[in-house]
């Protein structure tokens, strides 16, 4: 029975398992996040709501999920990387069916909290699991096949989403969920590992509640001011409360003697500078991905599978290109890469500009998704890499989950954002708009990169947390 660290590069039986619980567990999330995108328009159309719908169907996950990610971190630690991670697999494999059987807005809504919820937990379990049993090389491989895994959840999802939507119905999106649900679970009964806690472990349980207020109260404030106006107490209320929390969950961080996350991080340089990049990188994919997806359904009303077709260029360039740009990365340094690719990305957007109501794709819009793609595959792998690659091994898991939460944060103020931005996004100017904004943050992203990332050959930072 596995219950250590293992150096060996041979890979046993049940590392072997470790790593298929791990990818499956985070596949879920991961692809539960990317295809929900093709089936917002259904979603309006058949329950009501419009865009505000579409909004919070999305941002009611990434809230739960961003906000209580690195508290499932401590939780995985405190009671064990496998019952967390069984209690995340059954809680998301419930709320995907209250999501499929949802009759309002509201009751979705609610179920897509609950599955954020559930996909806090998986992540960092399924890293924490992996880096409990493997070491060396054989750790960096097996990190590796789980970072391909989940990239192909987060691509293909579109995909596969719009086949669904379009032969028998978004609801079944939420169903699908049930298959790797029940792989993971089968998987673990064969595993039969002895769990492991780590001792002396503490929960910022306060840190979380100030983070999750934090988040939410801004989010709702910039959702719902289309209905009643800036000026109105109930968007005023929540978006100061919003404000203060986030103040007291950094201050909270500051001082707590197990923090969620240890702000000492941030003081080395390129985890800082790539962690900003990061924000704006992924805040602006987080509004591409909705408003294209929106706009070919909602507007030139195309139907959910040929929507998600258009941006299938993007998952095959990156599959095919990102282990390359990895490795020359990793032989020249990652500044260049994390400088233009975003660069070459956001004029990909800038490309789509020309698009018309009736858009024609092989004009208007697979040049900027082509170009799109180069970018983003020379850009994601040199991220990781860079943020990582910056403090030492035993920091690596919550320097992931801070990279983790960073990102799921910026797709959820972006997406909160797109009322402001785009409007009701049914016109044509309004994708503009949204395709403008999108191009500019990427660009932003990259010169961030430029300015602040260094190759420098240095040890990586070793930041302990006091325990």
């Amino acid at each position: 029975m596995l219950t250590g660290t293992v150096a060996s590069e041979t890979i046993s039986r049940n590392q072997r398992l470790i790593i298929w619980i791990a990818i499956l567990a985070s596949f879920v999330s991961f692809l539960d996040g990317s295809v929900i995108n093709v089936a917002l328009p259904k979603i309006a159309e058949e329950l009501g709501g419009g865009l505000t719908t579409q909004q919070w169907v999305v941002d009611a996950y990434l809230i739960t999920l961003g906000s209580l990610i690195l508290l499932a971190g401590s939780l995985s630690d405190l009671l064990g990387r496998i019952v967390i991670l069984r209690i995340g697999i059954i809680g998301f494999g419930v709320a995907s069916l209250l999501c499929a059987i949802a009759q309002n807005p509201e009751i979705l809504i609610l179920s897509r909290g609950l599955q954020g919820i559930a996909g806090a937990l998986l992540v960092p379990s399924s890293l924490a699991l992996i880096t409990s049993n493997f070491a060396g090389v054989a750790r960096a491989k097996a990190i590796g096949q789980w970072t391909a895994g989940t990239t192909i959840a987060f691509l293909a999802g579109p995909t596969v989403g719009g086949v669904i939507v379009d032969t028998i119905g978004w609801r079944y999106v939420f169903v699908l969920n049930v298959f790797p649900i029940a792989a993971v679970l089968i998987l673990l009964a064969v595993l039969g590992q002895k769990d492991v806690r780590e001792v002396g472990t503490r929960i910022d349980f306060l840190g979380a509640v100030l983070c999750v207020i934090g988040l939410g109260g801004p989010v709702y404030a910039l959702i719902e001011q289309a209905h009643y106006g800036w000026g109105s107490p109930l968007i005023l209320v929540p978006l100061i409360v919003g404000i203060i929390a986030f103040a007291g969950f950094i201050l909270r961080q500051r001082f707590a003697r197990q923090p969620l996350m240890p702000l000492s991080l941030f003081s080395v340089r390129n985890f800082s500078v790539g962690n900003v990049a990061t924000f704006f990188i992924y805040g602006a994919l987080s509004i591409g991905g909705f408003i294209i997806a929106v706009f070919l359904q909602q507007v030139a009303h195309w139907p959910a599978t040929f929507a998600a077709l258009a941006t299938l260029p993007l998952s095959i360039l990156n599959i095919a290109l990102s282990p390359w740009f990895g490795t020359l990365a990793g032989k020249y340094g990652a500044r260049w890469f994390m400088g233009f690719g975003p660069i070459l990305a956001g004029i990909g957007f800038f490309l789509m500009l020309s698009s018309a109501t009736d858009p024609n794709y092989w004009l208007q819009l697979l040049p900027g998704v082509l170009l799109f793609g180069l970018g983003l595959s020379a850009t994601v792998a040199p991220l990781t890499a860079a943020i990582l690659g910056s403090i030492s091994d035993q920091q690596s898991g919550i320097g992931s989950a801070v990279n983790n939460a960073v990102a799921r944060v910026a797709g959820l103020i972006a997406i909160a954002l797109l009322g402001v931005i785009t409007g009701s996004l049914t016109t044509v100017q309004e994708f503009h708009r949204g395709l403008l904004v999108t191009g500019v943050f990427l660009i932003i992203g990259g010169i961030i990169s430029v300015i602040g990332i260094t190759n420098r050959k240095t040890e990586p930072a070793d930041l302990s947390v006091a325990s």
